[in-house]
């Protein structure tokens, strides 16, 4: 039987989705070295403290995942890609300026 809560919830992401009011980013890393792990600690606590609620972050390995490189085209890591909403937007290289990262991203914090 199906979660009611997991159900609402999903509909909530939906909807936010549909209004542009959450943000679907992915993040490219390769494997488990000191820049991805920094990489993945950096946009967590960015998603975290600048977006409470109102993002998914998925992380892709690419050591474990290398045929998805070639989907979104990804040729440096890390690469931090918004996917929704759209236009799509890119960042590269360093994750430590938050404000270059988040502007790079087109991503406005109230």
């Amino acid at each position: 039987m199906a979660d009611p809560t997991e159900s609402t919830e999903k509909m909530e992401i939906a909807r936010r989705l549909v209004e542009g009011e959450y943000i679907t980013l992915r993040l490219y890393v390769a494997g488990t070295s000191h820049h991805s792990a920094r990489a993945v600690e950096l946009v967590k606590r960015m998603c975290a403290d600048c977006l409470p609620g109102r993002y998914r972050l998925d992380i892709v390995d690419l050591y474990l995942e290398p045929s998805l490189a070639q989907r979104d085209q990804i040729v440096a890591l890390p690469t931090l890609i918004k996917t929704s909403p759209l236009p799509t937007a890119r960042v590269v290289g360093d994750m430590s300026d938050r404000n270059r990262v988040l502007a790079g991203l087109g991503i406005v914090v109230e």
